[in-house]
Order: structure tokens, then sequence, then C-alpha cells
């Protein structure tokens, strides 16, 4: 029997945030569109984020998107692209009201708008009081948006082809994107789609690390499948640790029980944030909260019986406050750490969040590959989300940007991708998909080395120990030679009988070669960056060091190497926000 195929005017990999907000766009102008999707569309990793979205609507306090823009900028530390910050931001406002419009039930004020909590790292008049800017639907805003967006694609008649798992990306010999392989993980067929534009919107690697606020599915496959594809992979060395994750476990407690008011506290009582970030406490940004309870916790002032984590007090808020904005936070304290965040602290430690680089784009969407000493757009080819960088992040997120930065850039490559969609597909190449179709079949063969759950165990922890919130150069090259042999035995891997497992094993298989690809981008550049900026923190080079290493770092998987390209310092309206000094 010959390959299936099917043809759509656009193919959608990913069914979060940002694949469904660039699928809208699309089906609502008549396009025929497929969305390809490893997991029932509502279990994509945006049902998961608590805390909010950034927008400058000023309900609560004085609030205006330039403040926003300075706050993102700064957060950064000065790495983030000021034009596509700019255009976030200013694009964050209409784009939370057109979320309310389509039916997201946002959380309400007494006056009926749409309620704003506080969040690390947010200010007025640059730099001044603390901010309200995150739009939450209480603790659930992820979900209400994820549900809502999904609702309104089926509206508009979407197809979506539910736990397929996409193997590559077929490219032609000029370089053009003309669709993928995929997977029906139910029946092991293989499905090759064709489309005039494919979006790459797969989320993020967090299962790279050991512990992680990420779900199962969050293995980096839309990074790995753009570096087979020959496309780098930029500021992989930003990898944000999360500060508060449920202590051994890593589920997340948001950022909104500090932004409500909850406080950490060590085993003195102490509420140690003051020492860190005397102005803004527990809301500093993200990296400094981490590298604080890290440290507490090295100089023997964690709590516990082996002092290995940090206390998150929110009791003090009372009952009625924690049931109406904090209901998720109450039973994930009481599911996974068994305490009732209503009556006692929370054991929390920084866990892996989130990956502030990956596949390069500009503010469309287009995803961008170096060519000689420049870099030119990718034919067909977008990505958004947290797979992709376009760099509003820099080197560090702020809390609540992140749902921002997946519907703003989803909206703009949807929107992009209509205007720009060839009126014909070009025909595909059989050695391109002889290609595809030969990493499938890698996995037709039952390996007699170690297992796939071995390999990955394996290669998760030494991320852990050697890519972490600390990081010098003696840890690192050690832990780069380490991940470069656990890589060397991807061909040796033994996979169970497939055949009676729903294909299962090949599938485990083909994300552990996907996280592994995400991994070594993140372990290589970080080697490279011989400077502490952000998330990404060195104590044998403790200052930023924005005469040489103020550029992005970029990841090819071949040879292992690393490149770099300048950052975008001007706005696109107004004045450039210049470094400084970057405290809290």
């Amino acid at each position: 029997m010959g390959l299936a195929k099917r043809r759509f005017d656009a193919l959608i990999i990913g069914a979060g945030g940002a694949g469904l907000n660039a699928a809208i766009q699309l089906a609502g102008r008549e396009a025929r569109v497929a969305v390809v999707s490893k997991v029932f569309p509502t279990r994509s990793h945006t049902v998961a984020a608590q805390g909010g979205v950034n927008a400058a609507l000023a309900n609560v306090l004085p609030d205006n998107w330039h403040w926003h823009m300075f706050d993102t900028v700064k957060g950064s530390d000065y790495l983030g692209d000021q034009d596509a910050i700019e255009y976030m931001c200013r694009e964050a406002i209409p784009t939370v009201y057109e979320l309310e419009h389509n039916g997201v039930p946002f959380s309400r004020l007494d006056n009926g708008k749409i309620y704003q909590r506080a969040f690390g790292g947010q200010s007025q008049n640059f730099g001044g009081a603390q901010a309200a800017r995150t739009c939450a639907a209480a603790d659930r805003t992820g979900h209400a948006i994820l549900h809502t967006l999904y609702q309104q694609n089926l509206r508009a008649r979407t197809h979506f082809f539910d736990e397929y798992f996409a193997i590559d990306l077929i490219r032609d010999d000029d370089g053009a994107i003309l669709g993928a392989l995929v997977l029906e993980i139910e029946t092991g067929e293989p499905l090759l789609i064709e489309a005039k534009a494919t979006v790459l919107a797969t989320g993020g690697c967090g299962q790279a690390f050991r512990t992680t606020s990420n779900a199962h599915i969050n293995t980096g496959d839309g990074m790995a499948m753009a570096l087979r594809a020959g496309v780098p992979l930029m500021d992989m060395e930003f990898y944000q640790f999360h500060p508060t994750g449920i202590a051994g476990k890593g589920m997340l407690i948001t950022e909104g029980v500090r932004g409500e008011g909850g406080y950490l506290v060590n085993k003195d009582g102490e509420r140690f944030m003051e020492r860190y970030a005397p102005n803004a406490k527990d809301l500093a940004s993200r990296d400094v909260v981490s590298r604080a309870i890290v440290t507490e916790v090295k100089e023997g002032r964690g709590c516990g019986p082996n002092g290995e984590h940090v206390l998150l007090k929110l009791d003090h808020l009372g009952e009625e406050i924690i049931n109406k904005r904090l209901p998720g936070i109450r039973e994930t304290g009481k599911i996974f750490a068994g305490v009732d965040a209503v009556r006692e602290p929370l054991p929390v430690f920084p866990t892996a969040h989130y990956a502030m680089g990956g596949i390069p784009t500009d503010r469309f969407g287009r995803v961008l590959a170096p060519i000689g000493t420049g870099e030119e757009v990718v034919p067909g080819l977008y990505a958004a989300g947290e797979c992709a960088c376009v760099s509003v992040h820099g080197a560090n997120r702020l809390g609540g940007n992140s749902l921002l930065d997946i519907l703003v850039f989803g909206r703009a490559a949807g929107l992009d991708l209509m205007q720009h969609m060839e009126s014909n597909h070009r025909p595909m190449s059989e050695a391109a998909v002889d290609k595809a179709m030969s990493r499938l079949e890698r996995w037709d063969r039952k390996g007699d080395g170690i297992s796939v759950r071995e390999l990955r165990d394996e290669f998760r922890k030494c991320m852990e120990d050697h890519a972490g919130v600390f990081r010098t150069e003696e840890i690192m090259d050690e832990g780069v030679a380490r991940l470069k042999a656990l890589r060397d035995q991807l061909d040796d891997v033994r996979l169970q009988d497939h055949s009676r497992v729903f294909n299962t094993a090949r599938i485990e298989a083909l994300e552990l070669e996907n996280i592994m690809a995400c991994g070594m981008a993140i372990a290589v550049s970080a080697l490279h960056r011989r400077e502490s900026r952000g998330a990404h923190s060195r104590p044998d080079y403790p200052s930023r060091d924005d005469a040489n290493w103020m550029k992005h770092s970029l990841y090819l998987l071949d040879g292992d190497r690393a490149e770099y390209k300048p950052v975008q310092t001007r706005p696109l309206s107004v004045e450039t926000f210049p470094p400084k000094e970057r405290v809290y």
C-alpha cells in the first residue's frame, strides 16, 4: 500500500494557544487548515498556564504599553529584540479584548472590567511602583483560553488530526518546506500532509530536565524538526527555572500566589527576598528569585528534614481569597505536597519551566535561517509560541508574557501566512519524503542495548546536574561530554515490541531523539556563553558583559556548532531602552 496523502492550504503542528490562534485566523478566512496534535487539543500544555496574560489595560492601577515594554526589555536583561517587544506590548491590548469577545471567562472587578493582578518584574512609570498588569481567569487562565480557542476553531471548521505525531518536515531542494510526515499514534500508519505553508507550534522542551513543570508531551518536537531541516536554534542557553515548583515534584505554583500577597520564607521564618531584591522583594524577576532560593538552600537555610526547599506562605490571605483567586493552587498543594495552603505553607524549589530560546523568527512568525553572513526567511515555514524565538523574552521571561507571546505571534503568523501563501502547491520530491520515512523506519528494529527509559533518565539527570540554575566551565565541559556520549547510544537503544503497545515504544524513542537534540542545544550554547545574563548564571563569569556578549547565540546540529548574530536594539516607533544595571 502506498503512503497516504492529504493536502491543505496550511498545516499547523501543535494545538496549544499559538497553533489554535494561528488556525483561527486562517480558518476564519476560509483557508483549508489542518492542525496536527499528539494529544487531544485541550490537553495541550497551554491548559496548564495559571497566572494570567499581560496587557496594559490599567483596570486596577495606572498603566500603559510603553511601561510594559520597558519592563520586558529590562526583564530580558537587554537581550530581547526591542522591535518585537514593542510589537508584542502594543498588540497585547487588542489581543486580550479579542479573547474576551471570543468568550474567555476572565475574572471580573466589581465594575465589570477584567481583573488584573500583580506579577513579578512589573512596574509603573519605567521602574517605579508595582503595576497590576496580568489579566486572569482565577488561576486557570490557560485552561480558559485554550478551551475558548478550540471551540472557536470547531466553529470555523478547522480540520484536526488528534493523536498524530509529527515525524519530520518535508523540505525540497530549494529549501522550501512543503508539509510534514506524521504518524497516527493508534494505528502506527504514516500520513503525508502537503501544505502551502507549515506552522510549528509544538511548545517547549522541559522534558530535557529531570524535574520540570512541563507535561510529558513537552519534548521539543518542533525545535528538533527545525534543527534536522537545517534551521538553527537561538538563545537556547537561556532556560528559565520557575522559582516555585512543588519541592521534589516540579508541579507549578503560579507567580500569582505572590502577586496576591504570598511570600517566601526560609527555615528561620525570614522573608529572605528582602535581602536579594529590596524593592520588588517576592515579585522580583524569576531568575532573581530562583537564584535566591537555591542560595538559601546551599547556605544551610533551607526547610524540611534535609533542608532542601523553602516555604511559600499564603495561609494569611484567608480561605475566601484563596478559594476565589487561587483554587487550583490549593488543590495542587493537597494532591502533590499533602498540604492545605489555607492552613500551612507550601514547600517549593525552582523547577525547569520555560525555554526563552527556540526557532528564530521575525515578528510575523516567519522562520529565519543563516545564509552566509546574513539570514533569510525559510520559504513556507513559520513558528510561534514556546518552540519559537522571536526574542521578546531575551535572557529571561517575565511572568504573564508567555501566554501573551503565543497569542500575539500565533495570530501574527496566521495573518502573514494568509497574505503570502503561494497560489499553488509545489510538487514533493520522493527523496525528501524517503528521508523523513527513514527516520521512522530506523525504529522498526529492536536494538540490544540500553532501553529508551534508561537512556532518557540518564540524559535528563545529566541536564539537571550540568545545566541547572548555576553553571561553571568545569561543570558544563563535563556535562557536554557526557551528553554527547549518551546521544551516541541512540543507535543501540532497545525497543520493546511496539506492535503490542499502540506504537508508544516508537513514539517514546522519537521523543527521546528530540529531547536529546534540544538538550544538546541548551548545554552547548551555555558552555560557550562566558557571562552571566538573565537565566544564564555563571559564577565563574559573574557579570553581564555587553561589550562581548550582547548577541544572540545560534546552535546548529551539524557539528554542534555555535554561531552568533546581533540583538535588535531599535524599536519600531519609540526610543531605544539602553542597557543599564538590572536591579529590583
